[in-house]
């Protein structure tokens, strides 16, 4: 909700849409190509920015950032900072942010068979 100005009905109208449905509610926390493949990678365990700038070579580090820090506000990624020289900082997901494998694995799923069928049109 980020990019939308909060005085807009377009604002207006996903927050009451967001606080009526579940499923827009999260689809706002995970929605994008970003965050859903941030999370997918972190499923796999703890990493370092450097480590997922790597994985998401398309990403800018100013999106990754953002990213970041927007789930870590929402909760479904923490955020470590170790106290070393140099700096080190580790990124997880939380019990929440963990829930999301199995729906990630079924979207992953839908996703083989819809390309599949997009295909072979």
């Amino acid at each position: 909700m980020s990019k939308i100005k909060q005085t807009s009905t377009n604002y207006a109208n996903k927050v009451a849409l967001a606080d009526e449905c579940s499923e827009v509610y999260a689809a706002n926390i995970i929605g994008g190509q970003w965050a859903l493949a941030i999370c997918s990678w972190l499923l796999e365990g703890k990493l370092r920015f450097g480590e997922l700038k790597t994985r998401l070579p398309n990403i800018t580090e100013r999106m990754l950032t953002l990213q970041l820090r927007k789930l870590e506000d929402t909760s479904v990624v923490k955020r470590t900072v170790y106290a070393e020289v140099p700096l080190r900082v580790e990124y997880e997901l939380t019990e929440i942010g963990q829930e999301l494998g199995p729906i990630i694995k079924q979207l992953e799923k839908w996703g083989d068979k819809h390309r599949k069928i997009e295909e072979n049109k």
